[in-house]
């Protein structure tokens, strides 16, 4: 389901990649730089992953149908799964190509004042979108620690923006120290140098966007701390003899399957049961909304471990 941070985070990046590529375009035609280049470059390739992003924000928000009963919430995982193979293919390839070139055939930087303007109003802009995913991010992890927020993340959108423009900074630091060194001290293969740094940078970006899209995609499982939730109401409950299986998965941010299996107390009238299942439903997604379905199994934990015996004869056989 789209989110307004999402949202906000997006535009931001969007119309702010969006200016920096048309500037650095222009740069890198004037002062003939390659390094200028592959900015330019890697802002629009930028520019068009934002475009993708908002567009797998409106494909997540559509509701349920026949042919996708659980809807299409796993559309937010797919798109920025594409914009890591773009920001590799496109970006990190086009930038390497260029970067190559210029170290094979150096070519000196004119005009390199140009560069410098250009390439420190970009870090102007550039720190203003991080800013914002930053913040947006900061709301999103609460109390956990950076890394563990990232990896735990079911929002890949903020994450993508968040490590775009991180490599954008970088990207730009690179691309002014390749400038100067060539204008300086009149060695022009330092621009194709950071070129090369700077295919460097996006595709180990692209790489690991690319890695933590492919779990969601995959399907993963709710957060511990709130399996452990649910399974504190599930204990609380009178008539629960034994949790034989608890099965999430996330179909989107805020969108999780949960899937129980319960062994209710011997001899509770068929009404009791529905009545309990009814409550329970009730309490969690009360303590959890996010959790859209729950699909409750009454089944004995003697005939679940009769049934897991037979399927592992199957397999073996």
């Amino acid at each position: 389901m789209a989110t307004n941070a999402s949202e906000k985070v997006i535009y931001a990046a969007l119309f702010g990649n969006l200016l920096i590529s048309i500037t650095k375009f222009g740069a890198s035609i004037i002062t003939t730089s390659s390094a200028m280049l592959s900015e330019a470059i890697h802002s629009l390739v930028d520019t068009g992953n934002q475009v993708l992003l908002l567009y797998g924000l409106r494909r997540s928000a559509k509701p349920a149908d026949q042919t996708h009963p659980f809807g299409y919430g796993k559309e937010l995982y797919f798109w920025p799964f594409v914009v890591a193979i773009l920001i590799f293919a496109v970006g990190a390839g086009l930038s390497a190509f260029e970067g190559i070139h210029r170290v094979m055939h150096p070519q000196p930087v004119s005009d390199a004042y140009i560069n410098y303007i250009v390439l420190g109003l970009a870090m102007v802009f550039e720190a203003y979108v991080w800013w914002v995913a930053y913040k947006e991010f900061t709301l999103l992890r609460g109390n956990q620690p950076f890394i563990k927020a990232i990896r735990d993340s079911k929002d890949p959108t903020v994450i993508t923006v968040l490590f775009e423009d991180s490599a954008a900074m970088l990207g730009l630091i690179v691309a002014f120290i390749g400038v100067a060194i060539s204008d300086f001290y009149q060695l022009p293969i330092f621009d194709g140098i950071a070129s090369l740094l700077i295919s460097v940078i996006l595709a180990l970006t692209a790489s690991f966007l690319a890695f933590e899209c492919k779990g969601l995609l995959i399907g993963e499982g709710a957060h511990p701390e709130t399996i452990t939730s649910i399974r504190a109401i599930i204990d609380d409950d009178d008539h629960i003899e034994n949790i034989n299986q608890m099965l999430t998965i996330h179909f989107g941010p805020q969108d999780i399957l949960l899937n129980l299996s319960l062994d209710f107390i011997d001899g509770l009238p068929s009404e009791k049961v529905e009545t309990a299942v009814t409550k329970m439903q009730a309490r969690i997604q009360a303590k959890h909304p996010e959790v859209s379905r729950i699909f409750i199994e009454a089944q004995h934990c003697r005939d679940l471990k009769t049934i897991s015996d037979a399927e592992h004869t199957i397999q073996a056989d």
